[in-house]
């Protein structure tokens, strides 16, 4: 691989780690895709988070796909002795003395880093909600990088990234994109997922 290469390409993880993401794939009948990358920075979508089983097959559908994928998180949660294991999962501290909220951490770490994919569940809980937050969307805005559709289709065992969209800035017409890019894939519970607008669309609805 060379030095043009490593500049398009995201964070990748071990050999080990893309080893384990396929067996366990594998052993639960899952497929894995994804198509080429835009480059080695993005936010990538979370959806739908349904269950506590969605981060694991999240981190192997990511080591799968040879991808570090990264999350963040308040600082105090780093600390001893559970502080290596959540960085060896990809997590990033948010130094909360910066007075940074999650947005604005974000594109300081996107501008930080020479490479960096942070994932983001929208609806921000398993349980349903009457809407996805907005947060993914400006930390890709502001940080100038694309957004990753990620996705885990529990009726159909696969999961991966389905495509990649730059934001334009008219974020209900780029809602409208994710809705249709949604509109067929399961979690685990469909009962439980959050559906696929943002709460002023939600009021309108």
């Amino acid at each position: 691989m060379g030095a043009d290469d490593r500049a398009v390409r995201p964070p990748g993880c071990s050999p080990l780690a893309t080893w384990v993401g396929k067996l366990l794939l594998r052993l639960a009948g899952w497929r894995v895709s994804s198509p080429a990358y835009p480059g080695p920075k993005f936010v990538l979508i979370a959806a739908p988070h349904t269950s506590n089983w969605d981060v694991y097959f999240m981190l192997a559908c990511g080591w799968a796909l040879g991808l570090r994928v990264s999350w963040i998180a308040k600082d105090s949660l780093f600390r001893f002795p559970f502080g290596g294991l959540m960085r060896w999962l990809g997590g990033v501290p948010v130094d909360r003395s910066r007075h940074l909220n999650q947005v604005q951490a974000a594109a300081a770490l996107f501008g930080e880093r020479a490479g960096l994919i942070l994932a983001v569940a929208p609806d921000g809980t398993r349980g349903k909600a009457d809407y996805w937050r907005s947060g993914f969307y400006y930390m890709a805005l502001e940080g100038h990088v694309p957004i990753g559709l990620g996705f885990l289709d529990y009726a159909r065992k696969a999961g991966g990234i389905l495509g990649f969209y730059p934001p334009t800035g008219d974020i209900h017409a780029d809602m409208a994109h994710f809705r249709e890019v949604y509109r067929d894939i399961r979690g685990r519970y469909p009962a439980q997922e959050t559906p696929t607008r943002l709460r002023d669309e939600a009021s309108e609805a």
